[in-house]
């Protein structure tokens, strides 16, 4: 191990916390020398920790902080009751992370098998079998099942469907796992059997099913389509990846070929992603000298403006969605549009991210390290403060998870700047939107009623359901029948689910909670039937219908069009 590892020890007491895979706005891994190199000129001598060689240079002292810290090691080696079991690798990973985040909440380390998911997650597709899966909850038991299959997979090929359990993967039992898990034995090299235990749910029949794992299309926009005559849908929630630029193009001109006029970009929950992929999706709506972002380093000489280079940019009137998970790059586009008054933003304040990570391949890892700001065109930094309170405190905004948080986070406080048409924005906490509009709240007791609706619409649409017959099929996702416009929760329906929470003892008490909570059910029970009916896009495009986000975003499509037209459209050049 190179000098890093002494660097690192010194944070091997700090507290550390995994934070959220999100909010980067990231530049592309630069070859560079090893990190830790030292020159040739200067003899080196060696100290080894088991598992570990520390290389340092003779032309210094060693720092007093070093020596603590590898005598701390020494006597955790040879007093702590399981010092011989130690696990070096976690002791010295913590120490990095550790390291890192005494600097900000995003430097983070990745060793091998994160830096590779990291990576897998860029190139807008993996090695699998092409399902999604989640864990539902029966009693005390909580077990994977097949939600949805993509279209040409392994999956679908081989007939998994909606309501399928996992029983095991490779001969390792799965009840009890997390999804994450079952995806993480799932996955491998392409080519590669996977044997999977199946529970039919069609019929309960027990089966092993042997797939070979092959790429499976990510996209990053996985849906875009008319939402109602003359207003186009983007769903633009995943992340900025390599192809984002290029789908959003696709989508753009299959919209404008249907008769799109105006369109809705959503980049709710949208973490960010590749820093470049930000500008150039932001190019393809400013013209040609529009400033971007203002990107500033460490050294002056860093600091580099990014101009549209785009002389033929669409005008298409545009409503961008965010909330507080919309983070980093996706920020860069929202706020690029709002600066410019090319776009009216709807939602929830953003997360607030306004730094930029390179990322820096090691030897057996890579570290996303902080190297840059960014800048709005208006000349806003819109990160927030992370010197005051913990991780924790950080990312949920000082306080319970926002899945819970009633109140609204606070504005932005730091400086104000004025966009192209002189309306006041501000920096130091995320984006405010032009027009603010609450999520459709969910509560913890909603979130345990999806359990009994997975179950219920996995009986109901294999013929279970007692007097409920007109819901059953016989045919793998994708070729059912029920369409996002053509569900509706019916007194019979609603009846018949009710039912059947009597039949479950752990889920007989949330009857209360079922009539408290009509509408939730409406449209909660109506994804699940539709997407095992039609397969997940389509159960997404009724929740979409039922979002008042998305109907508040339709609504401002007129002050939007204004915007539009009194946006600059040639701002000359830089």
């Amino acid at each position: 191990m190179k000098r890093i590892f002494s660097l690192a020890l010194i944070a091997l007491f700090a507290v550390t916390l995994t934070i959220h895979p999100f909010v980067f706005a990231q530049q592309r891994p630069q070859p560079q020398a090893p990190v830790g190199t030292t020159s040739a000129s200067k003899p080196n001598t060696e100290s080894t920790v088991p598992g570990r060689r520390v290389t340092r240079t003779t032309s210094r002292p060693i720092p007093p902080i070093e020596r603590e810290v590898e005598e701390a090691l020494r006597v955790i080696q040879d007093n702590y009751i399981d010092g011989k079991k130690l696990d070096y690798n976690a002791v010295f990973k913590s120490s990095i992370i550790g390291m890192l985040r005494s600097l900000d909440p995003h430097s983070n380390y990745y060793d091998r098998d994160e830096y590779e998911e990291l990576k897998t997650d860029q190139r807008s597709q993996y090695f699998g079998i092409g399902a999604s899966i989640q864990n539902y909850l029966m009693g005390k038991e909580s077990d994977t099942f097949i939600t949805a299959t993509f279209e040409g997979s392994p999956a679908a090929r081989a007939g998994l469907r909606f309501g399928d359990r996992i029983v095991a993967v490779d001969g390792t039992t799965m009840t009890g796992k997390s999804s994450l898990d079952v995806r993480d034995k799932i996955r491998g090299p392409r080519g590669s059997i996977v044997k999977i235990k199946l529970e039919r749910a069609s019929d309960k029949r027990v089966e092993i099913v042997e797939l070979a794992r092959d790429a499976v299309a990510q996209p990053s926009i996985p849906d875009a389509y008319m939402i109602k005559p003359g207003v186009g849908y983007i769903d633009m929630t995943r992340g900025f990846n390599y192809t984002t630029t290029d789908e959003l193009e696709e989508a753009l001109t299959g919209l404008r070929a249907r008769g799109a006029s105006s369109l809705v970009l959503d980049l709710r929950n949208n973490p960010g992603g590749f820093l470049d992929q930000a500008i150039n999706v932001a190019e393809v709506f400013l013209p040609s000298g529009q400033l971007i972002l203002t990107q500033k380093g460490r050294r002056r000489q860093q600091d580099k403006p990014h101009f549209s280079r785009n002389r033929a940019a669409d005008p298409t009137p545009l409503v961008i969605l965010i909330n507080e998970y919309s983070a980093s790059a996706s920020e860069i586009v929202a706020g690029a549009m709002q600066d410019h008054d090319r776009a009216l933003i709807v939602g929830q304040t953003s997360f607030g991210k306004g730094l930029v990570q390179s990322i820096i391949p090691l030897d057996d890892g890579a570290l996303t390290l902080t190297s840059a700001k960014y800048y709005t065109p208006s000349g806003r930094l819109i990160q927030r403060d992370y010197s005051d309170g913990g991780f924790y405190d950080y990312y949920t905004r000082g306080g319970s998870p926002a899945l819970e948080r009633k109140e609204a986070p606070p504005k932005p406080t730091g400086s104000e700047s004025k966009t192209d048409a002189g309306r006041a924005v501000y920096g130091g906490g995320g984006i405010a939107p032009d027009e603010a509009v609450e999520r459709r709240a969910v509560t913890n007791a909603q979130l345990r009623l999806r359990n009994p609706m997975f179950f219920f619409a996995r009986e109901l649409m294999n013929g279970r359901i007692p007097n409920e017959t007109r819901h059953r099929i016989d045919r793998s996702i994708g070729e059912g029948e029920l369409q996002p416009s053509g569900f509706s929760l019916d007194p019979s329906l609603y009846s018949a689910f009710k039912n059947f929470l009597a039949t479950e003892p752990s889920w007989a008490s949330q009857m209360g909670e079922v009539e408290r909570n009509h509408d939730f059910v409406g449209v909660e029970l109506g994804y699940f039937l539709i997407t095992a009916s039609s397969g997940t896009t389509k159960g997404v495009q009724f929740l979409i219908q039922n979002d008042p986000q998305v109907a508040k975003a339709i609504g401002a499509i007129p002050r939007a069009r204004k915007l539009a037209m009194g946006a600059k459209q040639d701002p000359g050049q830089p």
